[in-house]
């Protein structure tokens, strides 16, 4: 009987582990962050239902800032997906916060492997720098240095997140990789260049400097998927995820009820 019992509670354990393995999340930081700097409580809500979080320390975290140019931060993105798929995740979803949620938009739109994308707070405009003047100069002359072989000379600039600014220096190849207008920091491009429908999850906070373009700055632009959502929350930028975290699990659980 109690040799009944114990490979009872194990085939309990087998299943509830095989549900867990359902989804998996890479979490991407903000600008300046570090992981789980903004996202915490979204981290330990998805960690809750026993969910694996992998949460990469990308090259725009205070620890690196601009160490490395955006292909490579979309390998890095890659090789976290590769991590989990190896674990036996059914369902990799991409997320990320603010310069996060920019990064998972642009590995979307090179066709990365992903079954979902979730965006809090989109950030980090390089077209709006560029057009603002904030960036214009830094940008116009690492074009030049790139065309001309320099592109590994360190460039001096002014980096903008959220109102905040910082003089940093990064080499010009690296630095336009990020602040292109039209590179791969582009929201919107990168949103319409989603190769194929995807399950997205876009929640902005009623306080947001982006809040007021509403759904057709990019969202709009997605190649539509019946489980993909817009979500507006009484929040600010920082605060977003927190707002949403219910809302985020709850979809993750639709997303894994797909069969």
């Amino acid at each position: 009987m109690l040799q009944r019992c114990c490979l009872f509670l194990w085939a309990l354990l087998l299943a509830g582990s095989a549900l867990a393995q359902d989804i998996g999340v890479v979490m991407l930081h903000g600008k300046w962050g570090r992981p789980s700097s903004m996202t915490q409580s979204v981290v330990h809500a998805i960690e809750w239902e026993d969910w694996p979080v992998v949460q990469p320390t990308m090259p725009w975290a205070e620890s690196r800032l601009y160490d490395a140019a955006y292909p490579e931060a979309l390998q890095q993105i890659a090789e976290a997906v590769k991590g989990l798929r190896a674990k036996g995740v059914k369902r990799v979803v991409v997320a990320g916060h603010s310069f996060g949620a920019n990064a998972a938009l642009a590995y979307a739109s090179q066709g990365g492997d992903t079954d979902a994308v979730i965006i809090m707070a989109p950030g980090h405009n390089p077209r709006q720098s560029y057009e603002s003047g904030a960036t214009r100069a830094a940008v116009d002359q690492a074009r030049a240095w790139v065309a001309a072989g320099k592109g590994a000379d360190s460039l001096d600039f002014v980096d903008i997140n959220q109102g905040r600014r910082r003089n940093l220096s990064a080499r010009a190849d690296v630095f336009l990789s990020y602040f292109d207008p039209e590179g791969l920091g582009n929201i919107p491009t990168s949103t319409t260049h989603i190769p194929r429908p995807l399950p997205l999850f876009w929640v902005i906070g009623t306080l947001d400097p982006l809040y007021p373009a509403g759904q057709a700055y990019a969202y709009d632009k997605a190649p539509p998927h019946p489980l993909s959502h817009y979500l507006v929350v009484e929040a600010d930028h920082a605060n977003t995820p927190e707002a949403a975290k219910d809302a985020i699990v709850a979809w993750l659980k639709t997303l894994a009820a797909q069969r």
